[in-house]
């Protein structure tokens, strides 16, 4: 019974995978958008909100694709 794999627990793992996920691309869109702003536009705010943006899309993207047990694999010909 040592190889026994519950539901809820595969679900568990979705889920943090999912959060440290998003955390980790929203802090990358922050910075990549705080270095921008600082570096190219005279540091306004909209490249950090369009970076974070785009990080937390990306995760959500990649969330939907892990709970929905989405198995992307190369089209063969």
């Amino acid at each position: 019974m040592a190889g026994t794999v519950w539901v809820e627990d595969e679900i568990g793992r979705k889920w943090d995978r999912c959060f440290t996920d998003a955390i980790l691309k929203l802090s990358g869109g922050v910075v990549l958008g705080g270095v921008c702003s600082l570096l190219f536009f005279k540091r306004r705010k909209w490249p950090v909100i369009i970076g974070a943006g785009f990080g937390l899309g990306m995760a959500y993207s990649n969330c939907e694709g892990d709970l929905n047990g989405l198995v992307r694999q190369p089209k063969s010909l």
